[in-house]
């Protein structure tokens, strides 16, 4: 949520596309400053544009280290191209070597939608998991779940309840007193989503990354804060030179790190601690360690903000061997919203706002000869004025979908420009490209039939 009318928030059918602004306001990093392996047409185009800590999976995947990619579905509509455009950045993040993890949100579309669990189960399937074959995801390397089959998401949704509370929801979400308790509840099964692929049982503490559009984004705080604030250890830059490591002192850990029941330290147990600590940073390679457990602070002037993650996560292992849940806050990017044929968003409840996966040719024509123009109102203004290819809708489907070919989408942007592509003719090239696009996906849907069932987790079968 934001003030002002700014609104980002996953239920909205409005969206601020003020992309700027959203990185401002939420705190996200542009791509400007990383290094893009192998870039798709979504990060050439700045499609993909905003990122929170994406660097520790690029790092990862660059030291052959394991990294993991988690997205969901919601199992209640027909899958459309808006769709396509996560399932392109989860290929890509695997296709560099990540595992991925997809979620099926059959509980909340219960809960919220009223389809019940076989009907969640059979969309699923035919509509997504069909369509994520033919798209190319490999399913060797990705495992579909279910919410309502994995009761570690639903425990460690509930588990991790104690770290956040109403104010929190009502901040993140806008959330109101009317507000149904299932919306209030989903977000929490969410975070369960989001964290146990880093659970030993699930493949174990790495990065993973959750990409999606910035109207998912409260999802992502809200699970990176709770992360967090379930850490042991507080790592952050000192005040002075390098980096600042405290303890965290929870109901849990409480006795470990040396607090008493009568509130008395165990001065042992903090020395243990500490040296654990040192022990851990010096392994890292680090020698210029001030450990100082009377302040309850260890300080390691060399290190710089390249280090924090690695200490970071050789310390979140020291939190699982001493017992605690060690979760990395989850990496996320953010690509711009796919407008709609209308020019409002994309949604499958409004099938005259989107092309879904299984449309025919005839439909898929017939609704790009109707969606939105940035062509002027008469062909001797178009001429003379040129359109308007940052708002056409035709032009924006392939940019997003269709056209890989950055050179043929440039020259054809500037020939809108100047007005000698009209706006007719614009829509009859998207219409060739989108009839070449889906009568592809079609065959390759057929061809991959046979591999949907490969893609189910253990625990989903």
């Amino acid at each position: 949520m934001g003030g002002d009318g700014f609104n980002i928030d996953p239920w909205s059918s409005t969206q601020s596309t003020d992309y700027s602004r959203i990185i401002e306001q939420f705190g996200l990093s542009n791509l400007n400053n990383l290094s893009i392996p192998q870039p798709s047409h979504l990060h050439r185009r700045g499609i993909v544009f905003a990122h929170r800590d994406l660097d520790l999976v690029l790092d990862a995947q660059k030291m052959g280290d394991s990294f993991g990619v988690l997205t969901g579905l919601m199992p209640s509509g027909r899958m459309h191209l808006g769709h396509s455009m996560v399932i392109e950045q989860v290929k890509w993040f695997q296709n560099l070597g990540g595992d991925v993890t997809i979620a099926v949100a059959d509980l909340e579309s219960q809960a919220t939608r009223g389809v019940s669990l076989d009907k969640g189960r059979e969309i699923a399937l035919s509509e997504y998991v069909a369509n994520y074959a033919a798209l190319g995801l490999n399913p060797e390397k990705t495992n579909v779940y279910f919410q309502s089959t994995r009761s570690e998401v639903q425990r460690l949704g509930f588990q991790l309840g104690t770290r956040t509370n109403l104010s929190e929801f009502e901040s993140i979400y806008g959330f109101k007193g009317e507000t149904n308790l299932a919306h209030i509840q989903a977000p929490m099964v969410q975070v369960g989503d989001i964290l146990h692929p880093q659970t030993e049982e699930f493949g174990g503490l790495r990065p993973v990354v959750v990409p999606v559009g910035v109207d998912q984004d409260p999802h992502l705080r809200l699970t990176r804060g709770i992360a967090s604030k379930s850490n042991w250890f507080n790592i952050k830059a000192n005040s002075g030179p390098g980096i600042l490591i405290g303890l965290s002192v929870q109901d849990e850990n409480a006795e470990l790190l040396g607090q008493q029941p009568n509130g008395r330290i165990d001065k042992n147990k903090v020395a243990n601690i500490f040296g654990m600590i040192v022990e851990n940073l010096v392994e890292l390679g680090f020698s210029d360690i001030n450990s100082n457990p009377k302040q309850g602070t260890v300080v390691v002037p060399s290190a710089t903000k390249k280090d924090m993650n690695a200490i970071r996560m050789k310390l979140l292992h020291l939190e699982r061997r001493l017992g605690g849940m060690g979760l990395l806050a989850p990496s996320s990017t953010y690509h711009h919203f796919a407008v709609g044929l209308t020019g409002d968003k994309m949604s499958s409840s409004k099938p005259k706002t989107t092309i879904f996966l299984d449309d025919d040719i005839t439909t898929i024509t017939k609704k790009i000869k109707k969606a939105y123009s940035g062509g002027q109102s008469t062909i001797e203004d178009h001429r003379r004025l040129g359109g308007n290819p940052d708002v056409d809708v035709a032009y924006q489907y392939m940019m997003y979908f269709f056209e890989h070919d950055d050179d043929y989408l440039a020259e054809i942007n500037s020939a809108y420009r100047n007005g000698k592509i009209l706006a007719g003719e614009m829509k009859q090239i998207c219409i060739d490209k989108a009839t070449e696009w889906m009568t592809n996906h079609a065959e390759l849907r057929a061809q991959t039939a046979h591999l949907v069932t490969d893609f189910l987790a253990e625990d989903s079968r």
